[in-house]
């Protein structure tokens, strides 16, 4: 049995036993609604959907074989409910949490094929069905966990078949299926223990070779790399060692950080169509957690992975400090969180299993170089500037500290210690005492349990004794009104402390760390402390005067979490008796002498702890005093009467209406709401003062203030509460010692726990006879005869006394919540026992159910009388409201209190979790351990929980049982009050109702009705419209309308009637509830369609003609009404689809209706026509197959007709039809003034409003986007070609053939040449659609005129519609198929068309246009699959375009390089799936090279020649020069040559296609580096943007060799400028490739650098010693360490020569200088830490600062530095200098001063 349940109270925990048998009879009963036959049943099982919830929330204890065959059923259901996809939502979630509740303990086998099968049928086809895009986004996320729960149950060879059927998306890495298929893979590859021997090395390795396909994409790496991480955690044998640099070469570049002075994240990243981004949910961050999991699972005794961690720590460090924030924070504090749970899991299953492979399982030398590792990210991020990662630092240092305390405990100490004394960043108090309180059980166990054997442990102990002592005493400084943050973290941090004592005795020395005399004075202290605090709070806001004002409005201590109170309940709950005294005397003491009307609720949590603690002996001193002082109080006011003596009579009333004081009236509402909240636990002890009681509520109700009426509702309702209800009663005492150290208290985990241990369980208050018998007193005073009271005054006139009643009538039923019995309801076949689902209570039962029924009956006669006469006091109507949802709504006041409380406790403090792996303390338990107080706090909600749902769901799915008169009329008194004219109380008594009718389904019908027929009544006034449209939007609704046909037809007719409606208020509310029931719309259920048997609701088939009728223009509807209609029509038709006897008749009126509406006036019909004609053109019979194509088309005429195809042809056959249509569509194009106006909205999106997206579009058009492939080029427009448009045309060709082509042909022709740029991308739009219709007829209507008219469109001068014609080139080229791996018939055509040749006279654009076309063709050919002609055709271009690199013309030189990336890449990929042929004579060009070798070698040759023609920086060197270079070393076409050349290497950077070319990229690493600087401005421009470009490649193996050699020549070149920009890339690239550089690869480059130190450009020397600063962080080793040395000697050296001789003989400046500044670059290569060696570094580089300019500078700049970065810590790390060292330093930092 679960814990929760078995610390149930024990009348509640006896029920729960029979639980087991009402599931299996949930079972059956499913099973049973069932029928296999008829797919529409599934409807019928839904309802027992939340049932089963209900089991699993309740932690039930079920029969395993239940849930398996419960399981299965589920799956089979699931798969037979293929297009419900709210049937599948609502099973899928069910299964979910079924199996990963019982997934170790279920054995199944689940086929992996259906998922992927309704995946693609549902969201990745075109033929979706009209269900809103809200329910599909739901669907989807169920299937995907759906697969995630059970891909462990695949069977052996899924792995296999899943890889080989996603395998073929992966080919072409430009084109999004590839973006799919990863998603897909990731989604499905199974890691179970049946498909381990799929895994092999080589298909890991493929999978490598596969993530280097697409660079700088963080969707795609977030896929691979949780892939390799599943595989790593679940396969721990695999041997990962020799992959090791690879895998952190990769996960060190994934994070976005700011290297050197670069950019912190992708300067250009690779775009993943927005629906693989939206369905394969990815936060576009780095895959923080993938990454952690693998690496704490690579770890391994002997392996390298732990050497690589620390490394890739070392450069990620940084940025985990508070000054080096910015948006990559966010990733490495997820990095940390996770690298640190993932390690405690890890060790927990270690633990678990002990017997697997030892060799496998981490050491205690492998922890400790783990957490020593970690400590390094933990001691940077501790005090960041951003909460989360300050919060998670202290989480993280928390479970480290059981894991190896030893490291952990001592930096935490110290760091306390710090933050104490430091008087700047006060910040860090709060972080530290947070740190604390997270460790302080560890440092308990540390305290307690260090053996007297080792001595150096001894001192720890105190060490961290004294650590938890000093922190109680600060404690008390920290509690200040002035500082909440700080207040709250004290409270905590004392909570943790005293959850771990077992008790706090004064009489032995059992409390380690604080004697018992010392403990009594830090009591007092804090008490006056506390009261101090109480004293100074102000009230967050003005009480508000009103029924619903909670108790008080709290300060921040009860606002913001639990801590207060918390802390408080175990104070007092751990106190021994004589500290319990000397406390409840201060308390009482303070309690008398103040009164403080802004601290209600901390006062009375404060007496309600102590009283919880100890209620006999607080009750007389606490509660008491209260009483009596209220009892005197109220003694001479004046009465009125109304407090239920009975003893009004008609004169009493006139006379004047006596009043109390202000002051008085606060006084006693602060004592009464003060009392209230004490007394709440007060149980069997409050009997002594019973007729106190009686008295003080009878004399606040009887006061004639409102205030105090109020108060003495909450104490009356408080009384009734602590009387009747079940509540812990020793929630805070401690039970049980822990086993081997006796001061600390045993902590409990909810997995060890087993039924024989229910001892340590909570003693329950279960109400005795006296305090039942007191309760019903207590309701017959102020219930019974408040109720007959209320029926006396409707008969007459009295407000107030009305307003007193009904508040005595609400607390009485607050008060005792759920424990007044339930109404009957009745039964079809008499008298049934109630069924029993789970068990629950709140308390004993009072009172009795015809009580519950007289409420009911008088309430209603009320809410008449209430309605028809007051109908404007909203306080009188809100507490009507409330009384009828305590009647009505039986649970539903223990449901928000449940609620309230989850969201209060919803983070779990780490203070109070004692992580499952403890290396401490010898014990080791299956989860992690609470104290008992927390586990019985759960236990008591989870009961309050049960209670809310006991009843809740028993009615719900029984035929025979329906809700009792009394609900009934309730119901209506709701229906007239949720269409109330004022707001507030419309929306509670709406609220009421949703909750109601959702118990209760059978009403909702009623419901319906009445609101629609309010939206269609012309006289209905405003607010009955709000009401009404607000019930109407609920779920509850909604999901209703699916089923029931005369609800749905009402409901539809009733919003589209209502345009009489005129105000604003309404118009949006019948608009946003349109909306909202279309991004719901689930589809329809069968029986709606069926014709009703007795004629009374409107059949289906006239509903949609008198729909039709509405949706005609000439109606004069409102616009958005015509969009309504037309809309509805769309749903209709569309889910009428699979009803053979309506279908075509209902399909074919719609599709001509569109296609009529494309001409419309509406600009939104318009868009919507789009839409749906997309969706209904769908049979395509004339649209020719692969195989027909060759089939000669005559034998095709005889071919079946589309039914769609008579009526649409009539339409398009109207004379003018398609000019008129490509006019009013050409207005839906807006194109803005600015051409790339930086809003790249999606389509159209500058008139639409969000709510008319949702009307108009589809989520089909939103997933299946085009292009697809990604799309970099800047000047493709994709903005205004629409592709959807296209579409249509397209479509509609598929459906009517060739006829369309001709009507068409005369209205493009027009277009074509029209001189508005939205009328030529209509034009587009059509001609790409014809383009790709491939249908019969096509070719020679291409023949005849579609050639020479895109010819024309070729040789067109204009150029602003460029961009749509590049588009449409594009669509018409786009492969077919749902992978584009299929080629279009017109693809070859088009591209020999683009390829001839252009007469010589065209302009500049025309050629610019051409290449841009023929780029724009080339992307969408699918390169591993090309046929023979397109390899042909590419070298021919490629020939072309190689000459003419030098053009003139600088745009068709941009074009030029564009074509040519996409040429050459496309050719590389071809040739790495296939193996050359006979193509190979083609490749070469003139001279017998291959291009590429061509390009490397003509840029060599070039950048020489252009360095050359430059004026040269060495004066002294001209003269050689110009006698050197002949006279046309500078001819333009050089640099025009060059300039392509970069263009091409950004155009393939940005386009992601690098990973192809990466030898030809090498090539050109010297030219782009050579050429930072030159004369020519437009050429420095260029390779500059290629400079920041290729800092972010990383090249691998053959190809690295390859870059280094060139960055080493080139730091070496003559040019300084050459040899400044070689530093520069270096400091990226050594970062970028630290991992998989060989070590005498890092040697060459550091000596390089080294050598750079002494340079004679005053710059380079700077910036080398910048380099190397970078290059001592990352690499901690032998390198930097011999360096170190080296640069202190040497400059020793230096310094003692100075001394001897006078400098004027010494070595050169730039010697010097090099050595000062290799000591400046150790120095500030640790900014923040204080290594040994720093000091004697620091000082020696200081005393350089008596050297010339420019040393002396240089050396004030780095001490100001050092200064700076270690300011934080100066305080303690100014330790570690000797005086005269800090002497020197000081006198470098003092600037002379001016008076001197």
């Amino acid at each position: 049995m679960h814990l929760y349940n078995a610390w149930l109270p024990p009348p509640v925990a006896d029920a729960t036993k029979k639980e087991k048998e009402s599931f299996a009879g949930v079972l059956s009963s499913v099973k049973e609604s069932y029928l296999v036959d008829d797919p529409e049943s599934v409807y019928s099982t839904l309802k027992w959907i939340s049932v089963i919830n209900l089991f699993i929330k309740a932690k039930s204890e079920v029969s395993l074989e239940d849930v398996a065959s419960l399981v299965e059923f589920g799956l089979q259901v699931f798969h037979a409910s293929q297009d419900k996809l709210y049937a599948q939502v609502r099973w899928g979630n069910v299964l979910v949490s079924l199996l990963n509740k019982f997934r170790k303990k279920l054995t199944l086998k689940v086929d992996w094929r259906p998922f992927y099968d309704n995946l693609i049928q549902t969201h990745f086809t075109r033929n979706t069905g009209p269900e809103g895009w809200r329910v599909r986004q739901r669907h989807f996320e169920t299937v995907t966990s759906l697969v995630r729960s059970c891909r462990r149950f695949f069977p052996p060879g899924s792995a296999h078949e899943i890889w080989s059927e996603f395998r073929s998306l992966l080919e072409n890495p430009w084109h999004n299926s590839v973006f799919e298929g990863s998603g897909f893979v990731r989604l499905f590859l199974p890691t179970n223990l049946n498909n381990e021997d799929f895994y092999s090395r080589e298909w890991i390795n493929t999978c490598i070779l596969q993530w280097d396909s697409i660079p700088n994409c963080q969707f795609w790496n977030s896929q691979w790399a949780a892939i390799m991480a599943r595989v790593i955690k679940n396969y721990k044998s695999k041997d990962w060692e020799d992959l090791l640099p690879e895998i952190f070469s990769r996960f060190l570049n994934m994070f976005e950080v700011p290297v050197a002075s670069g950019g912190g994240s992708y300067p250009f990243s690779i775009d993943v169509p927005r629906n693989t981004r939206f369905l394969f949910s990815n936060r576009s961050h780095t895959p923080s957690k993938a990454i952690a999991k693998s690496i704490v699972y690579l770890l391994k005794p002997g392996s390298l992975a732990q050497q690589h961690f620390e490394k890739l720590v070392n450069l990620l460090e940084q940025y985990y400090h508070p000054s080096n924030g910015g948006r990559w924070t966010y990733s490495l504090e997820r990095f940390l969180f996770h690298l640190v749970y993932t390690f405690q899991k890890r060790l927990q299953q270690e633990k678990e299993k002990p017997d697997k492979q030892i060799e496998l399982c981490l050491g205690q030398s492998e922890r400790e170089s783990f957490v020593s590792t970690v400590l390094k990210l933990i001691d940077r991020g501790q005090y960041s500037k951003n909460e989360n990662l300050s919060e998670t630092v202290a989480a993280a240092t928390s479970i480290l500290s059981y894991v190896e305390p030893s490291l952990v405990l001592p930096f935490l100490v110290s760091r306390f210690h710090m933050a104490l004394e430091t008087m700047t960043a006060t910040h860090q108090l709060k972080t530290a005492v947070t740190s604390v309180a997270f460790s302080g059980r560890s440092l308990f166990f540390m305290s307690l349990s260090a053996s007297p054997m080792e001595t150096d442990d001894i001192n720890d102990a105190d060490m961290f004794r004294d650590l938890l002592m000093i922190s109680l005493t600060n404690a008390l400084l920290g509690m200040d009104a002035n500082d909440p943050p700080k207040t709250l973290a004290t409270m905590q941090l004392i909570g943790s402390i005293f959850s771990n004592m077992a008790t706090l005795d004064d009489d032995t020395d059992s409390l380690s760390f604080m004697p018992a005399e010392r403990f009594s004075e830090w009591l007092d202290e804090f008490l006056c402390r506390l009261f101090s605090l109480l004293q100074h709070l102000e009230p967050s806001s003005v009480l508000n005067e009103d029924v619903h004002s909670p108790a008080t409005s709290g300060t921040f201590l009860v606002e913001d979490g639990p801590q207060y109170f918390c802390m408080l309940e175990i104070l007092f709950g751990r106190l021994s008796r004589s500290l319990y005294n000397q406390a409840i005397k201060k308390v009482s003491k303070f309690l008398k002498t103040n009164i403080l009307p802004g601290a209600i609720a901390e006062v009375g949590l404060l007496c309600c702890a102590c009283i919880h603690s100890n209620p006999e002996l607080a009750v007389n001193h606490l509660v008491e005093p209260l009483l009596s002082s209220v009892i005197s109080s109220l003694k001479g006011i004046p009465l009125t009467g109304f407090g239920g003596s009975g003893n009004f009579t008609t004169p009493s009333l006139n006379k004047a209406r006596a009043t109390l004081s202000p002051a008085l009236e606060t006084s006693i509402d602060y004592q009464l709401k003060v009392l209230s909240i004490a007394i709440s636990y007060g149980g069997p002890s409050l009997l002594h003062y019973k007729d106190q009681f009686k008295e003080a509520i009878h004399s606040a109700f009887e006061s004639p203030s409102w205030k105090v009426n109020i108060a003495g509702d909450q104490v009356l309702r408080s009384l009734l509460g602590s009387l009747v209800l079940y509540y812990p009663v020793d929630q805070y005492k401690s039970v049980s010692r822990h086993s081997s150290l006796t001061p600390l208290e045993e902590w409990i985990s909810i997995k060890d726990f087993s039924n024989d241990e229910a001892f340590t369980g909570p003693k329950w208050h279960i109400p005795s006879d006296e305090e039942i018998q007191f309760a019903n007193d207590l309701l017959n005073l102020h219930l019974n005869s408040a109720l007959d009271e209320l029926l006396k005054i409707c008969q007459g006139n009295e407000k107030d006394h009305l307003k007193v009643t009904l508040l005595r009538i609400d607390s009485s039923l607050q008060g005792v919540l759920s424990c007044l019995p339930d109404f009957i309801p009745s039964f079809r076949n008499g008298k049934v026992d109630p069924p029993f689902l789970i068990a629950g209570a709140t308390g004993a039962s009072v009172g009795s159910t015809r009580l519950r029924e007289k409420a009911a009956n008088i309430i209603h006669i009320a809410s008449k009388y209430l309605l028809e006469k007051k109908s404007d006091d909203s306080i009188l109507l809100l507490l009507l409201i409330r009384i009828i949802e305590a009647l009505g709504n039986y649970g539903s006041s223990e449901y928000e209190e449940w609620s309230n409380h989850r969201q209060a406790w919803k983070l779990e403090s780490v203070a109070i979790i004692e992580p499952p792996v403890n290396f401490i303390v010898p014990s080791h338990s299956k989860g992690k351990k609470r104290p008992r107080w927390a586990l019985i706090d759960k236990a008591y909600m989870h009961n309050t929980w049960r209670t809310s749902q006991a009843s809740y769901h028993l009615f719900r799915t029984s035929k025979n049982a329906s809700p009792s008169d009394h609900v009934n009329v309730l119901m209506d008194d709701l229906l007239n009050l949720s269409v109330h004219n004022y707001d507030t109380v419309r929306t509670l008594a709406g609220r009421s109702l949703v909750k109601m009718i959702k118990r209760w389904p059978s009403l909702i019908a009623k419901c319906v009705l009445t609101f629609t027929e309010n939206l269609r009544n012309p006289g209905s006034p405003e607010y009955a419209v709000l009401g009404s449209c607000a019930v109407l939007g609920t779920q509850t609704v909604l999901k209703h309308l699916t089923l029931e046909p005369k609800s749905f037809s009402s409901f539809l007719l009733g919003i589209l009637l209502s345009s009489h409606h005129e105000s604003l208020k309404t118009q949006k509310a019948i608009n946003s509830l349109f909306v909202k029931y279309n991004i719901y719309f689930a589809g329809i259920s069968r029986n709606i369609f069926q014709k009703s048997a007795d004629h009374s609701g409107t059949d289906f088939a006239s509903l949609v003609s008198e729909i039709g009728s509405m949706s005609f223009e000439s109606t004069n509807l409102h616009w958005r009404y015509n969009l309504m209609a037309n809309r509805v029509l769309l749903l209709l038709a569309m889910s009428s689809r699979n009803e053979p006897n309506l279908s075509s008749k209902i399909l074919s009126e719609a599709a001509g209706h569109f296609l009529k509406n494309l001409k419309s006036q509406l600009p939104q019909t318009r868009i919507l026509a789009i839409s749906a004609l997309n969706m209904l053109l769908k049979e395509s019979p004339y649209k020719l197959s692969a195989e027909q194509q060759v089939v000669a088309a005559r034998d095709l005429q005889e071919n079946t007709k589309s039914s769609l195809e008579g009526t649409l042809s009539n339409i398009f056959q109207e004379e003018g039809f398609f000019s008129e249509t490509f006019d009013s569509l050409s207005n839906v194009h807006i194109i803005g003034d600015t051409e790339n106006s930086s809003s790249r909205g999606h389509e159209n999106s500058s008139f639409q409003s969000l709510a008319d997206k949702s009307i108009t579009r589809f989520y089909f058009d939103f997933s299946s986007s085009w292009p697809r492939t990604p799309t970099w080029i800047s000047f493709f427009g994709s903005d205004t070609f629409y592709s959807s448009f296209a579409r249509i045309f397209k479509r509609l060709v598929q459906e009517c053939g060739a006829p369309v082509l001709l009507s068409l042909k005369s209205a493009l022709e027009e277009f074509v040449n029209a001189k508005e740029r939205s009328k030529q991308c209509v034009a587009a739009e059509a001609f790409a659609g014809l383009l790709h219709a491939d249908v019969i007829g096509l070719v020679e209507a291409w023949d005849s005129w579609m050639m020479v008219q895109l010819q024309n469109i070729l040789l067109a001068p204009s150029v602003e519609s460029i961009p749509e014609w590049a588009a449409c080139i594009r669509y018409a080229v786009t492969g077919k198929g749902k992978y584009g791996m299929k080629v279009p018939l017109l693809r070859q055509r088009i591209l020999d068309c683009l390829i001839e040749p252009l007469p010589q006279t065209v302009t500049t654009t025309v050629v610019a246009k051409r290449y841009s076309f023929l780029s724009a063709a080339l992307i969408e050919v699918s390169p591993p699959r090309m046929p023979l002609s397109e390899i042909q055709l590419h070298h021919k271009l490629l020939q072309e375009l190689l000459d003419k690199m030098s053009h003139p013309t600088a745009h068709v030189r941009e074009a030029i390089a564009i074509a040519l990336s996409v040429l050459c890449s496309n050719i590389r990929l071809h040739a790495s799936f296939n193996t050359p042929e006979e193509g190979n004579s083609m490749i070469n060009g003139k001279h017998g090279k291959s291009w590429d070798q061509l390009l490397q070698e003509r840029a060599s040759e070039l950048v020489v020649a252009i360095q050359n023609a430059n004026p040269s920086d060495n004066l002294e060197n001209l003269a050689e020069m110009n006698a050197l270079s002949g006279s046309d070393s500078n001819s333009p076409d050089d640099v025009q040559w060059m300039e392509t050349l970069f263009h091409f290497v950004i155009s393939l950077m940005k386009s992601g296609r690098s990973a192809f070319l990466l030898d030809v990229l090498v090539g050109f690493l010297h030219p782009v580096i050579s050429l930072q600087e030159t004369s020519n401005k437009d050429l420095s421009i260029l390779a500059k943007a290629a400079f920041e470009l290729l800092k972010w490649r990383i090249f691998t193996n053959g190809h690295l060799r390859k870059a280094v050699s060139i960055l080493l020549s080139s730091a070496e070149d003559p040019n300084w400028r050459t040899r400044s920009a070689t530093l520069t890339f270096l400091r990226s690239f050594m970062y970028r490739h630290t991992f998989i550089l060989s070590n005498d690869e890092k040697q060459k480059i550091w000596k390089t650098v080294e050598k750079l130190l002494t340079d004679n450009q005053v710059e380079v020397r700077e910036h080398a010693a910048a380099v190397l600063a970078g290059l001592m962080k990352g690499e901690d080793g032998e390198l930097s360490k011999d360096f170190r040395e080296r640069a202190y000697s040497e400059a020793l050296k230096l310094q003692k020569r100075r001394k001897q001789r006078s400098s004027s003989s010494g070595p050169s400046i730039a010697s010097v200088h090099g050595r000062v500044l290799a000591l400046v670059a150790c120095v500030l290569s640790v900014p923040y830490d204080m290594p040994s060696w720093l000091p004697e570094h620091a000082t020696l580089l200081a005393r350089f600062v008596g050297e010339p300019s420019p040393v002396k500078t240089t050396v004030t700049k780095a001490v100001a530095e050092f200064r700076r970065t270690h300011a934080d810590t100066w305080s303690v790390q100014k330790d570690s200098f000797t005086e005269e060292q800090l002497e020197v330093l000081a006198d470098t930092s003092s600037s002379s001063s001016y008076f001197a």
